[in-house]
């Protein structure tokens, strides 16, 4: 067996008007190359965004010249792979032409067996500027189609919006949290293959029918034969092996070979079970020798859409193992505008910070790429389920058949590439389409349908059916079979009628609400709206103020500064956090105070939004909040900024996700209903303590709750009218402290005020903190002589702390563990903070 991967490196590259060649870094992009050539300034920083451009206009082009080994030259077999080019790019090599590439998601090859030479190579790359490729097609199309967040006036191009006709990352355009850098470059390995015998190309474990008793499995081994001939496939994983005769054609075959593992150890989600990943190899043999071989790592599992008609409306939740899974997570978007510059120790960051947060999910929305492959790896090996997007979010796409043709290639490649995948449990047509367009309803959607004749509305509809009721559901059949298709979200189902759109009130599909925020509804309607399968909610707050500091000087920190604004897309954000600060909290006494108190503002609507949705399991099975995290420094919806800090959203979220979990309903009149929330299959039986105190810790009223739960459920176990717990005190001074006990620990604490955060009488708390004996300076206790408000832990080491922006109740002192982030496989490991603060809301309220 003889196959050789040779890694093309020593790249240089130039705008194509000119002379000089500078050294560009391959992964990487035009914008990241001129960087680090000081061409550039720091597109993050300042207003540097509007600076940059001009990039786009241009061409570019990239060159390598190298030398081959003799062993790879002689191989009858050469092949030239580029695993990414974005976008619109020529290629020769040794000046012949090889290929043209029009699709930054798809991998490109040539055959170079007759051009390669083991001296003086030269592989040469023109990318076209897809702003001049694609404004040529707008105009031909004679009509402009629908894409709100393409930031075409940031890029000097007026209303001419033309990001719908590049297969390409469409935040690169801009979003509403994101910049306009519209990238070109080489941002996958480029690689050279060579081979003389067989090759196996493709291997995937199909998962036919999967339970605890036995696996049935098939597995479909793609291989390309140099000539026709006879062999044995032989598959093996954990000491199991299966062998089968063979006979190949020249060219591709598909090879399928039936077996069963019995007991297999099942993959589960975080909180279920364990994550078990299998590693399958695949070999050829030929003559008794070893001629090709494959590896590839799955997790079995049984993952299923359940959509089943009930007295509300239609379930919508993923069903793992015969498991009902609540979905608890985010919406993930790219980690940088230059993805290239995502290292796997940021990928792992963000997985390891998803499910240190007790979520189960994340949905790759369809605005970004389809992720790299380590993401997907940690994902399977951390738990967490993936809905996955195609690349299509809030626009209308043409339907010219080059165009269709090219995403057809793209949604197979990629479905087959991430197939194996166990995290990987739904595949989703696109983002936001659906009700945007809203075909089938006169006056619904965004407008969009609006602005075009009947004609040509039922046109522009025809193409959008054409990709995303034809072309991708059939790609995911074809090479993903099992895992379901929806087709667009949010939806309620695909009834061709008014009944397929959503609305905030649908009882079935999946439900963006966006009330809150966009139309500053007040965050008690988090616990009106609430349908199926919440997959998209937020709010935003800024960073904090080291984050806010790399990209502004102390004399932009005013709201409405140039810099502000630059790093606020979403319109009119700064004003909209602005006001609703106002309705519940109270005035910060500076910016930085601003900032602090933006995030205690979102980590209190998404904790009110989260609670919401569990309270109302099984009738709610999901619950992804918008966003996870940045692609750059910014105000935004995340709750982990660009660099990787934990907002007070994130805290919050983990609290909130826990399996076993505690929420009190302050909404229904003057009463508190106290519900415990179970995402374990098997039964709890515990109780709650429930305290009414004042400020100063006095308690003026106790009482216990026994409880039992069934597993995998929501249930109401306490109810009270508020004055039979205050007994006539002042609500202003006074809070409810309750304690979910079980096994002999505190699962969950909860802390209920009877008056909005604005009203309460705060006072300035004195907070001691004592570093815990034993602990090699990682973990302290931390007391107050008075209620303490959202207290916050800040390290100049960066890290995360077990528990932060929480309530400190006088008499009750709580321990928390500092854990330092590392570039090791755990992601965090417990440290000493430096310069450790904390503060509390208290310090930054305006007296």
């Amino acid at each position: 067996m003889s196959r050789t991967k040779w890694v093309v490196n020593d790249w240089n590259f130039k705008a194509c008007h000119e002379q000089e060649w500078m050294h560009a870094k391959v992964p990487g992009c035009v914008h990241t190359d001129l960087l680090a050539n000081a061409k550039i300034p720091d597109p993050f920083y300042g207003t540097n965004e509007k600076e940059v451009q001009w990039i786009d206009k241009q061409d570019w082009e990239y060159e390598s010249h190298f030398d081959l080994p003799e062993e790879l030259l002689l191989l009858p077999q050469l092949e030239l792979v580029f695993g990414g080019l974005d976008t619109y790019a020529d290629v020769t090599v040794n000046g012949q032409q090889v290929l043209s590439a029009d699709n930054m998601f798809r991998t490109w090859k040539a055959d170079v067996k007759n051009i390669l030479k083991s001296s003086g190579n030269t592989i040469h790359i023109r990318f076209r500027s897809p702003v001049q490729e694609d404004l040529p097609k707008l105009e031909k199309l004679g009509y402009a189609l629908p894409a709100s967040n393409d930031q075409s006036e940031v890029g000097g191009l007026g209303e001419q919006r033309i990001s719908v006709f590049a297969r390409k990352a469409p935040y690169h355009y801009g979003w509403d949290w994101g910049p306009r850098f519209v990238t070109s470059g080489i941002w996958r390995e480029v690689w050279i293959e060579g081979w003389e015998d067989n090759r196996i190309q493709d291997l995937f474990i199909e998962q036919i029918d999967i339970t605890p008793a036995e696996a049935i499995l098939r597995a479909v081994t793609e291989i390309e034969a140099v000539a026709e001939g006879e062999g044995m496939i032989r598959l093996q994983t954990e000491a199991l092996i299966w062998e089968q005769k063979v006979v190949l054609n020249q060219g591709i075959n598909l090879i399928e070979i039936p077996f069963v593992i019995s007991n297999p150890k099942l993959w589960w989600c975080r909180g279920l079970g364990d994550a078990h990943l299998y590693e399958f190899q695949v070999e050829l043999l030929q003559h008794e020798s070893l001629t090709a071989s494959r590896t590839v790592t799955t997790g079995l599992r049984s993952a299923k859409l359940v959509r089943e008609k009930d007295e509300a409306g239609s379930t919508f939740y993923v069903e793992l193992n015969g498991v009902p899974v609540f979905a608890k997570g985010a919406n993930h978007i790219p980690n940088d505008s230059f993805i290239t510059e995502v290292t796997e120790e940021r990928y792992r960051h963000e997985i390891a910070t998803a499910a240190a947060s007790n979520m189960n999910m994340l949905r790759v929305w369809g605005g970004g790429i389809y992720e790299q492959d380590m993401f997907y790896r940690l994902c399977d090996e951390y738990g967490l389920m993936v809905w996955q997007d195609f690349m299509f979010a809030c626009s209308m796409y043409p339907g010219d058949e080059a165009f269709l043709q090219n995403v057809r290639a793209e949604a197979e490649e990629n479905v087959k590439r991430l197939r194996n995948h166990p995290s990987v449990v739904i595949w989703c047509g696109n983002n936001e389409i659906d009700t945007a367009w809203s075909h089938y309803t006169e006056g619904g959607g965004w407008g969009w349908k609006q602005s075009y004749a009947p004609e040509l509305r039922d046109k522009i509809w025809s193409d959008y059916e054409k990709i995303f009721h034809s072309i991708l559901p059939e790609a995911v059949a074809k090479h993903a079979p099992g895992i379901p298709y929806w087709p667009s979200s949010p939806m309620i189902d695909l009834t061709g009628d008014s009944k397929q759109h959503a609305v905030n009130d649908s009882t079935a599909g999946d439900i963006h609400y966006w009330g809150v925020w966009h139309n500053v509804e007040p965050f008690e309607n988090y616990n009106i709206y609430v349908g199926r399968f919440m997959s998209e909610y937020g709010f935003q707050s800024f960073p904090e103020y080291k984050s806010v500091r790399s990209y502004a000087e102390e004399s932009d920190l005013e709201l409405e500064s140039p810099v502000m604004l630059a790093h606020q897309k979403n319109g009119q954000g700064n004003r909209l956090i602005k006001q609703y600060m106002e309705m519940y909290m109270n005035e910060p006494k500076d910016f930085p105070s601003f900032l602090y108190m933006s995030q205690v503002l979102q980590a209190e609507a998404m904790k009110m939004a989260i609670e919401s949705h569990r309270r109302r399991k099984p009738y709610c099975m999901g619950t992804l909040y918008w966003q996870m995290n940045d692609c750059w420094p910014v105000a935004s919806w995340a709750g982990m900024d660009y660099f990787g800090r934990w907002k007070a959203l994130q805290y919050a979220a983990k609290r909130s996700f826990r399996d076993i979990a505690l929420s009190i309903d302050g909404t229904s009149g003057d009463g508190l209903d106290l519900y415990v929330i179970s995402d374990q299959l098997k039964p709890f039986v515990g109780s709650i303590h429930l305290w009414v105190m004042d400020m100063n810790g006095a308690v003026l009223n106790q009482r216990t709750v026994p409880i039992y739960m069934k597993p995998n459920t929501s249930s109401k176990v306490y109810s009270s009218p508020a004055e039979q717990l205050l007994q006539n005190r002042d609500m202003r001074n006074t809070f409810l402290l309750a304690q979910l006990e079980g096994s002999g620990e505190v699962l969950d604490s909860q802390v209920h005020y009877f008056v909005p955060m604005k009203e309460l009488a705060l006072e300035q708390p004195v907070i001691e903190i004592h570093e815990v004996e034993g602990s090699g300076g990682t973990v302290f206790e931390l007391s107050s002589n008075k209620l303490a408000k959202h207290v916050w832990l800040s390290s100049e080491v960066e890290g995360c702390f077990s528990d932060n922006f929480f309530d400190l109740v006088p008499g009750m002192p709580q321990t928390v563990q500092f854990s330092a982030r590392t570039e090791s496989v755990s992601a965090f490991i417990p440290a000493k903070p430096d310069q450790l603060l904390v503060k509390s809301m208290a310090d930054f309220i305006r007296s």
